[in-house]
């Protein structure tokens, strides 16, 4: 959706008596004026389900030179009508002898964008206060927009006539601070240079490095058009940095401040997004970055990507059914391809020897966090069994050892245990692919007496699943693929940890011979299933 709203307090004023023996009662009016003067209708919001209206008065305080207002009012100016608009504020003295007799004494005034074009800053800023009176005129508004409007604006009016009808008061300041929230508009000189990236040919490359230092409040929606318009333009030119660009605002989702963009994010990769071609340049891109794990001693900008992923695998999905549909389903057999070598990437950093490289384990510890992430992704493009088997490799790809280090191991059982509760692991066809390997894993760290309460929660999400199974057959062989694995370990670890304590052991024993009692007479297992695990343990 487009959005250009202005939010602007009113904060306070520090104004001269003028020659009275009490101070003033000010009241500000405030107006918003296109660049032709014509005041701007309905465009001043004061919320609480109150109409718009085109003038805003503020409350006054009683005798007071130097109000403190604090009033928010919200500005949904129009953006085809943001530049060239300007805010003026106009100064009365209310009477308390003349009921209702209210006496211009000044104004002020500030412009919506400035010269370059990028709009008002987020920002407290002091205005220029004006003297006039009733007799003044603000029909010819250009007589004061001339003039600078604050501190800033006056080292562009070097050469100010004394003779001009308004006269600044220099005792006197008034102060707002504004906040703008703009699908659309910037504040930043870069971000504008982007945008119009046509008139600077010649400063794309610098512009596109500029970017990941902005700001996340800075980030417009018309900026992801534009890097994948960059993009179509010339890829081998611009294809990697364009990549890190989208990776900067990809990862800004992360930050807690942002998080609420997301819903905007994927709306936009839905409905908005137009780049058919992208997917080639992040799949060449994503592999590259994780073939030069195994030699790169700096690995910042490589983690940063693996963050990334989910919001990646969502464009380089969209782009590509963007694509198929736009060709009739062409270069399908090379997509898929593309797709196999970068999962074969993914395995080969997983594979790597990380005991002796921090570096490289952050690497893999950002990868793993991420990898989950893509699967609803992966299944719009491939079957079930297809996404499963890409999914086993890559599990199967982590060292075996669980030796290299306790905060690796968490995160491997993590990744392990968002499997085991994504949408993917539903489905019995896919468990039966990922359950041997899944099970691997518990059994290695069963076996070490390593991270047994992951383990533990890993082992009650799957006995969860099989449960709600509505297949007997299915339920029978995954049963079964979990006692061979594991019944032998899981009594082993029992044993051990009653081993180290030595009150009620009875007790304790004799209920966990309960439970398997209860578990052998489920109709949920075979029947011979208790007559089968006797045998084995005669």
């Amino acid at each position: 959706d487009i959005r250009n709203d202005l939010y602007l307090t009113l904060e306070k004023g520090d104004f001269e008596r003028g020659g009275k023996s009490v101070q003033k009662n000010i009241e500000v009016t405030m107006y918003v004026l296109y660049a032709d003067g014509e005041i701007l209708k309905d465009c001043i919001s004061l919320g609480s389900g109150e109409p718009n209206r085109s003038s805003y008065h503020s409350f006054v305080l009683y005798h007071s030179n130097s109000p403190r207002w604090g009033e928010i009012i919200k500005l949904p100016i129009p953006i085809d009508r943001f530049r060239g608009s300007h805010l003026r504020f106009e100064f009365r003295h209310c009477s308390t002898k003349d009921k209702g007799e209210k006496k211009l004494f000044g104004f002020a005034f500030s412009p919506l964008m400035r010269d370059d074009g990028t709009t008002l800053s987020d920002d407290i800023h002091e205005l220029y206060v004006y003297k006039c009176d009733e007799n003044s005129t603000f029909n010819n508004h250009a007589l004061y927009l001339g003039l600078p409007c604050c501190k800033e604006d006056y080292s562009g009016c070097p050469n100010i006539p004394s003779s001009l009808i308004f006269q600044r008061s220099t005792k006197e300041s008034f102060f707002i601070s504004t906040q703008l929230s703009s699908t659309k508009l910037t504040q930043n000189v870069d971000l504008l240079a982007l945008l119009k990236w046509k008139a600077f040919p010649d400063r794309i490359m610098d512009i596109l490095g500029r970017l990941r230092h902005v700001s996340g409040e800075e980030i417009v929606k018309d900026i992801l058009d534009t890097l994948f318009v960059i993009l179509d333009d010339n890829t081998e030119k611009y294809g990697l940095l364009v990549f890190q660009s989208l990776v900067f605002i990809i990862n800004l989702l992360r930050d807690i401040k942002y998080f609420h963009f997301r819903p905007v994010m994927d709306t936009y990769i839905q409905k908005h997004f137009a780049g058919a071609l992208a997917y080639k340049e992040l799949i060449r891109c994503l592999k590259w970055y994780m073939d030069c794990s195994a030699e790169l001693i700096r690995q910042d900008h490589i983690q940063e990507a693996m963050r990334a992923l989910e919001y990646l695998f969502k464009f380089i999905v969209q782009s590509r059914i963007l694509y198929s549909r736009a060709t009739c389903g062409m270069e399908e057999e090379q997509f898929r391809s593309s797709i196999q070598e970068l999962f074969q990437s993914i395995r080969f950093v997983l594979s790597l020897d990380s005991r002796n490289s921090e570096t490289l384990l952050f690497t893999q510890a950002a990868l793993l966090n991420s990898f989950p992430t893509i699967f609803d992704e992966l299944l719009q493009m491939f079957t079930v069994q297809e996404v499963a088997e890409f999914v086993r490799g890559t599990l199967g790809s982590m060292p075996s050892t669980v030796h290299i280090g306790q905060s690796m191991d968490v995160v491997k059982l993590q990744s392990i245990a968002r499997t085991v509760d994504s949408r993917l692991f539903s489905f019995s066809e896919s468990r039966r692919i990922l359950l041997p390997v899944v099970l691997h894993h518990i059994h290695l760290h069963l076996r070490q007496q390593k991270e047994l309460l992951i383990c533990s929660g890993i082992l009650g999400s799957i006995f969860s699943i099989i449960k709600t199974s509505s297949l007997e057959a299915d339920v029978m062989e995954e049963v079964e693929m979990m006692v061979e694995s594991l019944l032998d370990v899981l009594l082993q670890t029992l044993l051990t940890i009653m081993s180290k304590s030595h009150a009620q052991e009875a007790e304790f024993l004799l209920k966990i011979f309960c439970v398997f009692r209860n578990l052998m007479k489920m109709s949920v297992f075979p029947r011979d299933w208790m007559v089968m695990r006797l045998l084995t343990s005669k």
